[in-house]
């Protein structure tokens, strides 16, 4: 039996609106902060803080991915749940670690030479993203429950709920206090990130109540979970998630010793949020090809069809943003960029074109090696990225004297190619099998 390609189009297309509506929220805070005092420092120290934040929730982030593969029995259900709890617990306490008054400053003015100026308002926003990595992992838990029972759109009017949450958090924030820009920024988001998980966990109450009611005993064949399976079957995709998310604390790190480091900190995430509203698009593949692709990959015609046309949709889009006058729209007008950060940001965002297209093939990889429950590939390749990113970022700013931002935009091409290019004889390999 064929699936028709408007069928996936129906299924993906609320996690599409759940990362555009996401992806759309950086730029919205950006230019925020931009349009606040001391927009530079405040731009840089939320980039910073954001930058460490997410490195912190790595390794949940992966969570919904095993919810949608694994959580299909109350006791999967339980155990996936319990571990997702230590996880939790471990990044809140990592968090906390960071925030330590030695710990931050070995990290951030030593280590990573931030300017005294940038790093104050950094640790204070910093200390406002608390709440954050536990409040995302309860909530990608939940969502994967909601995309294995086919409710993509309960997962989309969750971000609905995190949108207005961060928009009305933001103008009360501003009206209301005299925080500086980076700090409105970071509890905005915390703020509206628990609401979401709070009200995602209220629409997957049908969905657990089903679980538990429908299911029938396992029959033969079916796997029942310990602890250990799902460490072992977790354990590569936390790890790509660490290492992935890794790559913005050491890009930080290089653009603090790079050329016009405050321009280049300032920028780039402005720079990464433009990226992220095409890369979202391919991100939400993954849990796409998990749920759709069939107990035996019956659908992976129609499901590779799809996903062309995603990525040749997403890059001609950030194209014509990019190489056209609409570049100086978002930046200098929408982003509200100054005209001299407008000029740092448009050369780095013309090297991104392809970077869409990757979304969408290292997603489908990843979703079709996790169907498979062949997780380990996955890590690996983001060693290889992560090695290809800080490689260009050492021969570009040391050898050939980039600008910071420039350099960055090479080095995450350059290494997300590698990355997909590792994946294909995996991939292969799981399609011969």
């Amino acid at each position: 039996m064929t699936l028709p390609l408007r069928r996936i189009a129906a299924f993906w297309s609320p996690l599409a609106a759940t990362w555009l509506m996401m992806a759309f929220e950086g730029p919205f805070l950006a230019a925020v902060i931009a349009r606040l005092p001391e927009a530079k420092f405040n731009l840089a120290a939320y980039g910073v803080a954001f930058a460490f934040a997410i490195i912190v929730e790595a390794p949940v982030i992966m969570i919904m991915g095993a919810s949608t593969a694994l959580a299909d029995s109350p006791h999967n259900f339980r155990k996936l749940r319990n571990f997702l709890f230590a996880l939790n617990a471990l990044v809140t306490l990592g968090m906390v670690v960071l925030l330590l008054p030695s710990v931050f400053n070995l990290l951030v003015r030593e280590l990573m030479d931030v300017p005294p100026e940038v790093a104050g308002l950094t640790h204070q926003a910093l200390l406002l993203f608390l709440p954050w990595p536990a409040a995302i992992g309860f909530r990608r838990f939940y969502q994967g429950l909601l995309i294995r029972d086919n409710l993509t759109r309960r997962v989309a009017y969750g971000t609905v709920v995190r949108m207005l949450s961060v928009t009305l958090s933001a103008v009360v924030l501003i009206v209301m206090t005299d925080l500086p820009g980076a700090s409105i920024g970071a509890l905005a988001l915390s703020i509206a990130v628990v609401l979401e998980s709070a009200v995602t966990r209220l629409m997957a109450r049908g969905t657990v109540r089903r679980l538990f009611t429908n299911c029938e005993v396992c029959t033969e064949g079916e796997v029942t979970l310990s602890y250990g399976n799902i460490a072992t079957f977790y354990y590569p995709l936390a790890l790509t998630s660490v290492i992935s998310l890794a790559v913005h604390p050491v890009v930080t790190f290089f653009l603090g010793r790079a050329r016009f480091p405050i321009e280049s900190l300032a920028v780039m995430p402005v720079l990464n949020s433009l990226t992220f509203i095409f890369r979202s698009i391919g991100l939400s593949y993954q849990e796409v090809i998990i749920a759709l692709l069939g107990r035996r990959r019956e659908h992976l015609a129609e499901l590779i069809r799809f996903g062309a046309i995603l990525a040749l949709v997403t890059s001609v889009a950030y194209a014509l943003i990019a190489w056209t006058p609409l570049a100086d729209v978002w930046f200098r007008i929408i982003s509200g960029l100054s005209p001299e950060l407008t000029a740092f940001a448009i050369t780095p965002a013309r090297i991104l074109p392809l970077l869409p297209a990757l979304a969408v093939l290292l997603s489908s990889q990843r979703g079709f090696l996790v169907h498979a429950r062949t997780t380990s590939p996955i890590s690996w390749a983001t060693v290889i990225e992560m090695a290809g990113i800080v490689a260009c970022l050492l021969i570009g700013i040391h050898l050939f004297d980039m600008v910071g931002a420039t350099a960055a935009a090479v080095a995450f091409l350059l290494g997300r190619l590698m990355g997909n290019l590792y994946l294909v004889p995996p991939c292969l390999r799981e399609l011969r099998s």
